[in-house]
């Protein structure tokens, strides 16, 4: 009885953060009412505010479920390749393509910034995407394919363009001139070692 409680109060949550997801992608989180989210996922107002608080605490699990998801996309595109500097390409593109997911767009982009503060959205991006991109460099420094060292200076710039990049495109900016511009910034960071790699 107890492991169909815990499955029971698990599928709860699950529906939560769905339909909060759904909401807050479509409608942006100032529209959405925490109890019409609990309405639609069919439970009570009550199990809603047992699992999430309120509803800044449900918009801040379904960011952090986006961004774990991202991270994630970026870290699969990336391993799709065996040379570092196409891994790093693959990821950074990965990031850039999220600008047109409806999702990413709004909740990451747009309404996370705000809605948590600066410091809280960078914090979460650190442990998802921005972590990816920092072993990337990492691995492109160590092979002498970049100079810089430290990388954390490079990641947060590059972390900063991309972030920024992918609001661009989600406001109905051009992915491939986002991805070009990309393409010749990183390759402003070869080294002479680097560009007879490949």
């Amino acid at each position: 009885m107890a492991v169909n409680r815990a499955e029971q109060r698990a599928a709860t949550r699950r529906a939560l953060l769905a339909e909060g997801r759904r909401r807050f992608a479509a409608d942006g989180y100032h529209h959405v009412v925490l109890a019409e989210v609990a309405r639609a996922a069919g439970v009570t107002k009550g199990a809603a505010y047992h699992h999430f608080d309120s509803k800044a605490g449900l918009f801040r699990a379904v960011v952090s479920e986006v961004q774990d998801e991202l991270g994630e996309r970026v870290a699969a595109e990336a391993e799709r390749h065996e040379d570092l500097w196409e891994q790093l390409r693959a990821g950074c593109r990965a990031f850039l393509a999220s600008g047109t997911d409806p999702a990413v767009r709004r909740i990451l982009l747009v309404d996370a910034p705000t809605v948590l503060g600066w410091d809280e959205w960078r914090t979460m991006d650190e442990e998802s995407s921005a972590r990816h991109l920092a072993e990337a460099l990492e691995a492109l420094a160590e092979a002498g394919l970049i100079a810089g060292r430290p990388v954390e200076p490079l990641t947060r710039l590059l972390s900063g363009a991309m972030n920024e990049a992918a609001l661009w495109i989600a406001r109905g900016g051009e992915p491939r001139a986002a991805e070009q511009a990309l393409d010749r910034l990183l390759a402003g960071l070869r080294t002479p070692q680097g560009l007879s790699g490949g």
